[in-house]
């Protein structure tokens, strides 16, 4: 196993970047793209690691993962785990974690999932809405509770709107989230559980102007944000057993509070994060790469779990990633991220709009408040 391979689609600047800076830096580990043209069970492949930027595109590479890592390669991220991640999970976790996140509920698929019937849903009561729009006000966010890249993102700012969307939701699982109204918004690469890169971002521009911004929150309360979110980085990070993630923190009243983190493959091209966004990328990747392929034992489990897991099987519990004071976060990843160029080329692909209204489903139903249900605003 002397290879350091990396699984991708359409992306091209970042998997080649990363495969050049790794042979640059060591010659014990050929860094190449992942060549595939037999998968058969219990056989191992030729790479210590592999880093995984499709699969969740891609069941076929899901399962070729899963089995190279049972076999010995330590797949980044850990292919188990995230495949049964989910947001809401995550925000769940984070409350245990003492991580700020925005108030969550949870909401039935509208339509029903196929091959089920009515008495499926034998224990699902209807949704009390007013207690539910009471909890989270308006205006609120509608996402899929699993998913990712802006995909089915509604923000709605009142009771009819909001059934409108939900109309449109299909079988999607959704949560129903407060809106953050924000002074600051991040995006925090984390990468091997300990580089931190805090990237001040706009979610409101167009993507790609979104990294063309800078930190509004200056002075001694402006460090304080960065080593707060440092550390809130770390603790979801190490909780979760991500070695490739981003974080997204909107900043209110100067707390900062999480807003996704569930990202096993985050953005990483050249032409949304900018130049200097890449640089610390591609060679925080290329380190942790190569530190792995140096630890991996064959045979073995190589791949990384978080401490929820660790702590549910070895009875230790999530103490271990909490800490009494921030971290401090690398002191030139902060500097470059707040004082770098913002101008950036645009980027190719344009939001995906959300989807056509679908016909309402009759199972599960919920029934809906009368016109005096209007949560508080």
């Amino acid at each position: 196993m002397k290879k350091i391979g990396i699984l991708f689609g359409m992306e091209r600047s970042f998997p080649y970047a990363f495969i050049e800076r790794v042979n640059q830096k060591q010659s014990d580990f050929v860094a190449e793209p992942v060549s595939i043209d037999r998968v058969e069970q219990g056989v191992a492949t030729d790479y210590a690691v592999i880093i995984d930027r499709i699969s969740q595109d891609v069941p076929f590479y899901k399962a070729f993962l899963k089995n190279a890592a049972l076999m010995g390669t330590a797949v980044v991220n850990n292919p188990f785990w995230w495949s049964a991640d989910e947001k809401f999970f995550n925000n769940a976790l984070a409350t245990q974690l003492g991580v700020p996140v925005p108030k969550t509920v949870l909401l039935p698929s509208k339509h029903r999932p196929d091959d089920t019937r009515h008495e499926s849903f034998s224990n699902l009561q209807h949704m009390d809405w007013n207690a539910i729009f009471e909890r989270i006000g308006f205006p609120a966010f509608m996402k899929p509770h699993s998913g990712g890249g802006w995909k089915n993102v509604y923000k709605v700012d009142n009771a009819e709107e909001m059934f409108r969307a939900y109309d449109e939701t299909g079988q999607l699982v959704m949560l129903y989230q407060e809106a953050i109204d924000f002074t600051d918004y991040f995006r925090c690469y984390c990468i091997g559980g300990k580089d931190v890169r805090i990237m001040p971002y706009e979610p409101r521009n167009p993507h790609h102007l979104r990294y063309a911004t800078e930190m509004k929150t200056t002075g001694d309360a402006g460090k304080k944000l960065i080593e707060t979110m440092t550390d809130y980085v770390l603790k979801l990070n190490h909780g979760l057993g991500y070695d490739f993630n981003t974080v997204e923190f909107a900043v209110r009243d100067g707390i900062p509070i999480a807003i996704d983190f569930c990202n096993p493959a985050p953005d990483a091209d050249i032409n949304s994060v900018g130049q200097a966004n890449f640089d610390w990328v591609v060679e925080a990747a290329a380190n942790m790469a190569i530190e792995r392929a140096k630890r991996v034992q064959a045979g073995k489990d190589n791949l990384t779990w978080g401490m929820f897991v660790r702590g549910s099987v070895g009875g230790t519990g999530l103490q271990s990633v909490s800490t009494d004071k921030p971290a401090k976060a690398p002191k030139a990843a902060i500097g470059e991220a707040i004082q770098e160029d913002k101008a950036m080329a645009p980027e190719k692909k344009a939001d995906k709009k959300a989807p056509k209204a679908a016909k309402k489903a009759d199972e599960p139903k919920a029934d809906k408040p009368k016109a005096e249900k209007k949560g508080k605003k």
